[in-house]
């Protein structure tokens, strides 16, 4: 019989606190699920009386030529499954999805150590919520059929898309595992509203976003597009560390051991607290792009060099920040649950954070919070009913995050300010911000979740 047609998504994350610290397990951050979403909607893919094929298709509509065919094949020595991508010419094999590879990969090949390793042939589209991407500047009115389309055309192919920093790799690849997954695991076996399973699904996509990636990352924006906000402490790399390539003999097996935990060696320490985080009604989150943007690993490698150069004055300063983060994530939930009604406590906790950051920036010679950003901030900072805010994760260019009055009037001032924003070049590396735009995304508690297919009929 022919699976049904089914669709999931997951949210994009803002890192609110904790940029750096992440990455050492002694530390703690504060993640926060975005309302902007990365949306995969699998089906059957439609062959012709008595034809067999071994092909799933990915396509984004919203891009030029995003479309991959894949073929599939059982591995010898119980390797899993390969995945090779057909149809390939010069364009494509130079602008290559290594997330989507690999999920594809990862996901079949644990599936096949539950159930059959024959797949049904499958299309996979796959729409990402607007703010993911900084709209292209066009002249051209919109048709009265783009005024209907949820998902915005963004005319360019998706290596040339300027990305807003939303997270989109960490929700693609958790959107494609989790539809893979409810597509093909036998019915009753698996469900995103298990507790148990949706670990399952996080093992899983923390294990392919780190391989696609090439690297063991802190695999915050992979916990937070599962689980939506939270409070996360970082799994230890030595986890994926015995993992190998898929392909390699037994990598099935050591595959379903990590994410089933199925042996002591294959336990996940990840710590996830949701109870940990909130944002209180009266509050809410506003994420700025700021067209510039910074290269988060180049800045990444040279913070962790600069600490372990300098330990005792690096650990004094992150010690600090951890205990601002901890009371800025206590501050938020007092005010949720009535204890506190002062959101200038809110202010001063930010202040803070935002002076050690500098501090870091300083010392390490990386612009965390560049004197550009440093500008931007204190002038939304000055909007009435702005609390505070500060440049989110690893720093730099890309964005700035505020938390505000959940006030229209506010946003329309923030509008205001920004519509006619002046940038101050930075006179250390010769940077000035250009536009800066509101974006329309607020926090998301909620992580993957499967949506109603029928509301993307007519973007398919």
């Amino acid at each position: 019989m022919p699976l049904p047609r089914q669709a999931v998504s997951a949210p994009g994350k803002v890192f609110l606190a904790g940029g750096y610290l992440v990455l050492d397990r002694a530390y703690t951050a504060l993640v926060f699920g975005l309302d902007a979403r990365i949306h995969a909607i699998i089906e059957p893919l439609p062959t012709s009386p008595g034809v067999t094929l071994s092909e799933i298709i990915v396509k984004s509509p919203q891009f030029r030529d995003a479309s991959w065919t894949y073929g599939y094949r059982l591995a010898l020595d119980g390797g899993g499954i390969d995945i090779t991508q057909l149809r390939v010419d010069a364009l494509s094999e130079l602008h290559r999805n290594p997330f989507l590879d690999t999920t594809l990969s990862f996901v079949l090949s644990y599936v096949a150590t539950i159930a059959s390793p024959t797949f049904q042939p499958a299309s996979i589209t796959i729409f990402a919520d607007n703010d993911y991407y900084t709209k292209p500047n066009s002249d051209e009115p919109p048709t009265n059929a783009a005024q209907q389309r949820r998902f915005f055309d963004f005319q360019v192919p998706l290596w040339e898309a300027h990305k807003t920093g939303l997270g989109s790799s960490a929700a693609l690849v958790t959107a494609v595992t989790a539809a893979l997954l409810v597509h093909y695991l036998p019915e009753g076996s698996f469900s995103l509203t298990n507790e148990a399973d949706r670990k399952r699904l996080h093992n899983l996509a923390q294990a392919a976003h780190c391989a696609a990636q090439g690297k063991v990352g802190s695999g915050f924006d992979v916990a937070s597009a599962v689980y939506g906000s939270c409070l996360y402490r970082r799994f230890s790399p030595s986890l994926l560390e015995s993992l190998g390539t898929s392909g390699s003999p037994d990598f099935g097996a050591r595959l379903k051991a990590l994410v089933e935990e199925s042996s002591h060696a294959s336990t996940w320490n990840t710590e996830i607290k949701k109870s940990a985080v909130a944002i209180p009604k009266g509050i809410r989150l506003v994420m700025c792009d700021v067209d510039c943007g910074s290269q988060t690993p180049g800045m990444v490698k040279k913070v962790l060099a600069w600490r372990k150069e300098n330990p005792d004055v690096a650990n004094k300063l992150w010690s600090e920040l951890q205990s601002c983060n901890e009371d800025l994530a206590t501050k938020l939930k007092d005010i949720e649950e009535g204890r506190l009604s002062d959101y200038g406590a809110l202010t001063s906790c930010i202040g803070k954070i935002r002076s050690h950051i500098r501090e870091m920036s300083r010392l390490s010679a990386v612009p965390i919070e560049p004197p550009a950003q440093t500008h931007l901030l204190d002038a939304c900072s000055n909007v009435p009913g702005v609390i505070g805010g500060v440049v989110p994760g690893a720093g730099g260019y890309d964005a700035i995050v505020l938390l505000i009055k959940d006030d229209e009037q506010v946003v329309s001032e923030l509008r205001r300010l920004l519509a006619g924003w002046k940038g101050v070049k930075d006179e250390t590396d010769g940077v000035t911000i250009g536009k800066v735009s509101v974006l329309g995304v607020r926090e998301e508690m909620q992580g993957v979740r499967v949506e109603n297919v029928k509301q993307y009929e007519w973007e398919t």
